[in-house]
């Protein structure tokens, strides 16, 4: 059962094809306005520094990263990680996302209490993912073996689990709206560009935003099924 549940499919099918909007928006964003060079000519690279030195920001280091938008922050390195097509390019998609990254960087000197709550979930999260598929579909497959009380312990352990998947999932979604206002904020008052290629650059942002969402939205409806198909939620167990 599961992933061929009929149920599954279903529930799921509205996040799915958020997913696939989502996704399809974002790299259509990025490779319209990778067409179109920045005002000032700097890079992603150099517009990330820019804007972290604006701000009082000299101890993060900006790096490049193999992969296509593979981009991210690392707080535990202090560390600002761009892909080739944002660190060499000086495309407004590049700005935009070499930005957003920055956000994340500014996030984390001021103390923002979600990155550091993201932070901490992170390894959670990791094994929730990992653990809770096989924990559930333990719970279910054995049930007859091991007796109904101790395969329905298992589901909600499996269920628990995934639940940090969930947290970690609508965690980001400020995050990232965080991280993308202070970008769009910054870019501007740091001159990297002006109020008219900023809100070109932001558009990238808007649509990578919704992949976030997309996620959380899938991991909703996924915990929903599993709390359906458990019995948990909405009456009896369904095998």
């Amino acid at each position: 059962m599961l992933f061929f549940d009929p149920l599954y499919l279903l529930m799921l099918a509205p996040a799915l094809l958020l997913s696939l909007v989502a996704t399809l928006l974002t790299r259509g964003m990025f490779a319209k306005y990778a067409k179109v060079p920045s005002a000032s000519g700097l890079t992603g690279a150099q517009a990330a520094e820019r804007m972290l030195r604006s701000q009082g920001i000299f101890d993060v280091k900006v790096e490049r990263v193999d992969g296509f938008l593979t981009d991210h922050y690392d707080p535990s390195q202090k560390t600002l990680r761009l892909s080739p097509d944002v660190y060499d390019a000086e495309s407004l998609s590049a700005i935009g996302v070499a930005c957003h990254e920055a956000g994340h960087a500014l996030q984390h000197a001021h103390a923002y209490a979600p990155l550091a709550l993201r932070t901490a979930l992170v390894p959670l999260a990791q094994f929730g993912s990992q653990a809770s598929y096989w924990i559930i579909l333990a719970g279910f497959l054995l049930t007859g073996f091991i007796g109904h009380g101790a395969a329905l312990l298992l589901l909600k352990i499996g269920i628990v689990c995934f639940a940090t998947t969930v947290v970690f999932a609508l965690v980001t979604l400020p995050v990232e709206w965080d991280a993308s206002h202070r970008a769009k904020e910054h870019m501007v008052s740091s001159f990297v560009v002006g109020p008219d290629q900023a809100v070109a650059a932001g558009r990238v942002l808007n649509a990578a935003f919704l992949t976030y969402v997309a996620a959380a939205v899938s991991a909703l409806l996924t915990l929903l099924y599993y709390l359906i198909r458990s019995g948990l939620l909405g009456g009896g167990r369904r095998d």
